[in-house]
């Protein structure tokens, strides 16, 4: 598949190579296909549409050509950097900084990889690894309210709504590519703690009461102690200060 255009960043690891699609099926399953190759590494695969797009769990994800900034990088970090739960903090705390710099928005982070501005989604991420790590996003960038429901989404919101004025996609590319290229700097640095930090403040349920839903189909309900990428810790009656493998669950919510 031939991209239309190529581009570079004067980044460190992610960027100097952009390769830009009218449309493919999947920027992830594309970024996938060069895993073989280590010299694709930080890479970027940006579309105007995907028309086999998905999100977690393998949900549908369909956007308006153009309405949405949709790319994967393809990486390959360190052993102790393929933690699912340290990845998806790292892009999390990245594109919400992006959007902070884009709309002046505080962002949360929802568990694990949505993001929310005001309550309302703006952007997905999706991380998969086989022989590479492939990060993908999809960030809601022109969509109107009226389209959003019309397709039955009444709690999404994007970059244009939340600013008041439309945000281009290279603005928003720049922007998201340069956080996340300076946080995995960051990370590969050493500087986990400064992330792990953040990161539980975004997702803001220190001391509340929360849902666990685990992988495994169970739930708990408790109230959140502390979180951390070791462990997620929940005070509740039968489980007194029990301490959760991030990589158990698969959502965290408050109640």
């Amino acid at each position: 598949m031939t991209p239309r255009e190529t581009r570079r960043l004067d980044t460190r690891h992610l960027g100097r190579s952009i390769l830009l699609f009218d449309a493919v099926p999947s920027t992830n399953d594309l970024a996938a296909s060069f895993a073989a190759d280590p010299d694709a590494a930080g890479t970027v695969f940006v579309a105007e549409h995907q028309s086999s797009g998905r999100g977690q769990y393998g949900r549908l994800w369909q956007a308006r050509p153009g309405s949405s900034l949709l790319l994967s990088v393809l990486l390959f970090p360190p052993p102790e950097l393929r933690r699912p739960v340290i990845l998806t903090a790292w892009v999390a705390v990245a594109v919400a900084d992006a959007i902070r710099d884009l709309t002046g928005a505080q962002v949360r982070i929802k568990w694990p990889n949505d993001l929310l501005v005001g309550g309302k989604k703006i952007c997905g991420i999706l991380i998969e690894q086989s022989g590479g790590v492939v990060v993908g996003l999809g960030l809601n960038r022109d969509q109107t309210a009226a389209e959003f429901d019309a397709a039955g989404l009444p709690d999404a919101t994007s970059l244009g709504l939340v600013a008041g004025k439309r945000i281009d996609r290279d603005s928003a590319l720049d922007r998201v590519l340069r956080h996340l290229d300076a946080g995995y700097d960051r990370l590969l640095n050493g500087e986990r703690r400064e992330l792990e930090t953040v990161w539980k403040e975004r997702v803001g349920l220190i001391g509340q009461p929360v849902r666990i839903d685990f992988a495994d189909g169970t739930a708990r309900l408790g109230r959140l102690r502390d979180m951390g990428f070791d462990g997620i810790e929940l005070q509740s009656g039968e489980y007194a200060n029990e301490v959760i493998p991030p990589e158990r669950i698969r959502g965290l919510t408050g109640c």
